[in-house]
């Protein structure tokens, strides 16, 4: 596996901003911190999950907080800012409004369900190192489609806004698959 390198994760950040409407933190080294710990997320997890959050290391449950994070566009228009303040409007970044604290909007049960996940999955790798036995699992997830764009999201709710062409989330179908997964 291919390892990111921070100029990568800086340009995805910024073209992501960019499509968006939006600018990056304008604070150079806690941009920088910000943009290291989803480099890390990225390299450890295979996807840049959140660098504020607690990720599970396992795709299934942190979907929602893959960056851009599913709350970033509501944080972003309420706040100024998203919950780690990687992603800022133009009014942070002149300088006219102060960042100040962004409620967490991830529901107390996504985040529980990602620890007991981590937990969990940090046992069963003991276990299979012993054994080299690999369990799986199948479960029921939801596929949310953009009905006008065709844009895709792999996670239990439909986004709040599509990051392709901005429909509002009326505008998702669900579509219910199944997948088998190594726990």
């Amino acid at each position: 596996m291919t390892k990111i390198s921070i100029d990568e994760v800086r340009e995805r950040a910024e073209i992501d901003a960019k499509r968006n409407g939006y600018y990056l933190n304008p604070d150079p080294e806690f941009l920088s911190s910000l943009l290291e710990g989803l480099k890390q997320n990225e390299d450890r997890y295979n996807y840049p999950s959140c660098p504020c959050r607690l990720a599970s290391g396992l795709i299934e449950f942190d979907r929602d907080i893959i960056c851009p994070c599913d709350y970033r566009d509501a944080d972003v228009m309420e706040f100024g800012s998203c919950y780690c303040a990687l992603y800022v409007d133009e009014k942070v970044r002149r300088g006219d409004v102060k960042l100040g604290q962004v409620p967490e909007r991830r529901p107390l049960e996504k985040q529980a369900k990602a620890f007991t996940a981590k937990s969990d999955k940090d046992q069963k790798i003991k276990t299979e190192i012993n054994d080299q036995s690999v369990p799986r699992t199948e479960t029921e997830l939801e596929l949310w489609y953009c009905k006008q764009c065709g844009y895709v999201a792999f996670r239990e709710e439909a986004p709040l806004i599509c990051p392709i062409c901005k429909a509002k989330k009326e505008m998702f179908a669900k579509i219910k698959t199944t997948v088998s997964y190594a726990k």
